[in-house]
């Protein structure tokens, strides 16, 4: 007798409590994860250049450390560039605090002035405001820490992967059956041009940004405008919301050092045209067409990263969900959910083409994106 299967109701349960403990897990494991993944991204990223050094008849330890070597002097240029522009920030801070001061005070009477609460009901709410920010405060302290030690473990992993690459792709194989052979290396191959195409893609368009930023910064007349249009250019990495991060230092910064309302506003108005740029020219052209992820799942992944990985996790999930979307549009039980992560929309829904009944209704010129599932 056949077995009988189970109510949707009690398979969704089950799927929930199962995305819930593994979500759970991942949480408890980001100490470990977490370098492990951006190890995962870089190796990937780094093994074009780690097969060149092959070809030259290296030893295969000798092209992995000239690769991780050239990785990490590359980083440690861009990281030296932001240092010094950081240290020329620090010198410049205890006037910027005067000056900070100084706009607080005024705003402090304008306040008094306008609405008639006291500096010192005033002071109290700041007061109020910051402890219950210092759990905040200690997060972002944490994530500097982390990532000091980010920068010293995952070199080690880029190595290992790089050296054991053809144990690792190996065991892949050998867990699948010798009839999906075919189809797991179509998925390594595009998961490695997806995970490849999307890095470079986030690359130029930090470069691109961070130039533009700059630029409109050194025009409007903003100190420090390098720094400050790099540090924006990086912010943005994280879709639909680093952008409008980014432009909270800068306008602060000109209100600082420039006064009045003028500067602050032209740095609003520039970045937001920045952002238009980027959003409908930049991001379509060298990112989003590379990972067709739609813009509702990608919003979902980023804070769910957050929530899971913290900072991290809004930089990891993307690529994670790319990968999840080329293995799901390989699995035949698993390409609706491949659909619905990509951003391919259908002329019509499937309810317009069957009738309430389940009977199938005269074909429309619109509906022939069905055409091969309905016939």
């Amino acid at each position: 007798m056949a077995d009988k299967p189970y109510p949707f109701y009690i398979k969704a349960t089950v799927i929930l409590i199962g995305l819930f403990y593994l979500v759970s897990i991942l949480s408890a494991l980001s100490g470990i994860l977490v370098p492990f993944a951006f190890a995962v991204l870089f190796s990937i990223l780094l093994n074009p250049l780690y097969n060149r050094l092959l070809r030259f008849k290296l030893p295969r330890p000798i092209a992995v450390l000239l690769t991780v070597l050239l990785g990490v002097a590359f980083t440690t240029l861009v990281v030296y560039l932001l240092s010094s522009q950081v240290a020329q920030f620090g010198q410049s801070f205890p006037v910027l605090k005067v000056r900070f001061g100084q706009m607080t005070d005024s705003l402090e009477h304008w306040i008094r002035g306008q609405f008639g609460i006291s500096i010192q009901k005033q002071l109290l709410f700041i007061k109020n405001a910051v402890d219950s920010s210092q759990a905040a405060i200690g997060s972002v302290l944490g994530t500097l820490l982390g990532t000091v030690s980010l920068l010293l473990i995952i070199p080690i992993y880029v190595f290992m992967l790089l050296l054991y690459k053809n144990l690792i792709i190996n065991f892949v194989y050998e867990v699948f059956s010798e009839e999906h052979s075919k189809n797991v290396g179509a998925i390594l191959a595009q998961t490695k041009s997806a995970i490849q195409s999307y890095i470079v893609g986030l690359l130029i368009e930090m470069i691109i940004v961070s130039s533009l930023n700059s630029l409109a910064l050194f025009i409007i007349g903003v100190k420090y405008a390098l720094l400050l249009g790099v540090i924006g250019g990086i912010i943005n990495v994280l879709p639909y919301i680093g952008g409008f991060v980014a432009i909270l230092l800068p306008v602060l910064i000109a209100m600082i050092t420039q006064g009045g309302y003028s500067a602050p506003l032209e740095v609003i108005g520039s970045y937001l045209l920045i952002q238009f740029v980027d959003s409908n020219i930049i991001f379509p052209r060298f990112v989003s067409i590379k990972v067709q992820i739609n813009a509702l799942i990608s919003l979902i992944a980023v804070f769910l990263g957050n929530a899971m990985w913290g900072i991290y996790g809004m930089f990891l999930m993307l690529p994670m969900v790319a990968v999840l979307k080329i293995i799901f549009d390989r699995v035949e039980e698993l390409k609706p959910w491949g659909k619905l992560l990509g951003d391919e929309v259908p002329v019509v829904h499937m309810g317009q083409v069957w009738g309430r009944r389940g009977r199938k209704k005269k074909m429309e010129p619109a509906a022939a994106p069905f055409k091969g599932a309905i016939e």
